[in-house]
C-alpha cells in the first residue's frame, strides 16, 4: 500500500513538471496557461516622433545656448591660518561673464577680496585660465578682471533704465559649485538697497529668480538673452541659500566704471573740500562774525526780511581741508551670494 502511494506521488509530480516546463506551444493561448508562458512579450507605449517644445520653452533654450558659452567660474585662492596656526589655502567661487574677445571679464568684487594666491576662470568648455585683475569698484561691488584666450564669445548689454516690474528675467551661473545653472524668474522691485561696502546701490533689480551662493558675479538676462545686471546679493534672513529675493546691480552703473576700471584701475570720483567745525567764544573773539544777506532785496523793504541767509567768515589761521567719503553700514539681512 505504502509502495502505490510513493508511485501517485512521483507521478504526480513528474506529470506537472512536464506540464509546465514541456508546453505545447499549441495551448499557450488558454487562459490556465497565458499569464504563466515563458517569454511573454512586454507592450510599451512610445511616442511616435520626438517631444515639441511649446514656445516659452524654446525661448528658455535659446537664451541658455546663446548665453552659456559667455559666463564663466571663478575660483579665488586666499593663503589663511587655522586654529593651529598652520597656513591653510582657502578657496571662494563665484560666476562672471565675458565682456570682449579681449578677455575682460565682470564679477562681484566680494568674489576675489583678498585672493593672495591667484584667480582661476573656467569656461563653459571646462578650460582654465589664470585671470589678473584689472581694476576694482568696492564702494558698486565690481571687479574687472582680464585672462588669455582664444574664441571667446562676449555678451550683450542691454539698457537697464528701461526695465519694469513683471519683466521675465534669467540667471545663468555657478550656485553651489553646479557649474552652466539657470533658473528663471521675473523682476519683484526696483529699489535702492546697500552694497557690502555699505554704499548705496541705486536702482538695484529685485527678482525671484533662484540666486544662491556661487552665483554671485553672473549676469542676470531679459527673455532676449542680453544682460542688465549683475547678480550680486539674497536676502537669506539667516538661511544659506535663495529665500526668493535676491538683488542684481544694474548693468548701466557698470557700464558707467568700466572706462576708469580699464584706464586707471579704480574709479574716480569728485570729492568737496569743505569741513565744519564750531564757534565757540574763542572763535568768536577773533573776528568771526556772521551776516544777513537777504536773497530778496524787494522783500526787506520797511525792515521785514522773508528770505535770508547766514554768510559765515572763516577765522584767519583755519584753512580748508578734503573731507574724505563717510561710508554707511550694511543693512542686515543681506548675504552676498
Amino acid at each position: 500500500m505504502k509502495l502505490r502511494q510513493v508511485l501517485l506521488i512521483v507521478v504526480l509530480v513528474s506529470g506537472f513538471w512536464l506540464v509546465t516546463t514541456h508546453l505545447p506551444s499549441g495551448l499557450t493561448h488558454l487562459a490556465l496557461f497565458r499569464g504563466h508562458a515563458a517569454g511573454s512579450p512586454l507592450e510599451l507605449t512610445e511616442a511616435q516622433a520626438a517631444p515639441a517644445y511649446d514656445s516659452e520653452e524654446q525661448n528658455n533654450i535659446a537664451v541658455y545656448k546663446r548665453v552659456l558659452p559667455s559666463v564663466v567660474n571663478i575660483t579665488s585662492t586666499t593663503l589663511v591660518f587655522n586654529f593651529f596656526e598652520g597656513v591653510v589655502p582657502q578657496h571662494g567661487q563665484g560666476s562672471g561673464f565675458v565682456l570682449d574677445k579681449a578677455g575682460h571679464v565682470l564679477t562681484n568684487y566680494h568674489v576675489i577680496d583678498g585672493a593672495n594666491r591667484g584667480i582661476e576662470v573656467a569656461l563653459s568648455n571646462k578650460r582654465r585660465y589664470a585671470a589678473r585683475v584689472v581694476g576694482t569698484d568696492k564702494i558698486h561691488d565690481l571687479a574687472l578682471l582680464q585672462i588669455d584666450a582664444p574664441n571667446l564669445e562676449p555678451v550683450t548689454l542691454a539698457d537697464s533704465s528701461g526695465l519694469a516690474v513683471g519683466q521675465k528675467v534669467y540667471a545663468i551661473g555657478n550656485p553651489f559649485g553646479l557649474a552652466g545653472t539657470m533658473t528663471r524668474g521675473i523682476i519683484s522691485s526696483i529699489r535702492d538697497i546697500r552694497g557690502s561696502e555699505g554704499s548705496p546701490i541705486e536702482q538695484a533689480i529685485q527678482t525671484d529668480a533662484a540666486i544662491n551662493p556661487g552665483n554671485s558675479g553672473g549676469p542676470l538676462l531679459n527673455s532676449r538673452g542680453e544682460v542688465i545686471g549683475i547678480n550680486t546679493a539674497i536676502f537669506s534672513n539667516g538661511a544659506d541659500q535663495s529665500s526668493g529675493i535676491g538683488f542684481a546691480i544694474p548693468i548701466n552703473t557698470a557700464k558707467a566704471v568700466l572706462s576708469d576700471l580699464t584706464r586707471y584701475g579704480r574709479v574716480k570720483r569728485p570729492s568737496l573740500g569743505i569741513i565744519s567745525f564750531g564757534i565757540g567764544p574763542d572763535l568768536a573773539s577773533q573776528g568771526v562774525c556772521c551776516r544777513i544777506r537777504c536773497a530778496d532785496p524787494e522783500s526787506c523793504a520797511g525792515g521785514r526780511c522773508r528770505t535770508c541767509r547766514i554768510a559765515r567768515r572763516q577765522p584767519a589761521g583755519i584753512r580748508r581741508k578734503h573731507a574724505h567719503h563717510a561710508r554707511g553700514r550694511s543693512d542686515r539681512g543681506h548675504r552676498w551670494s
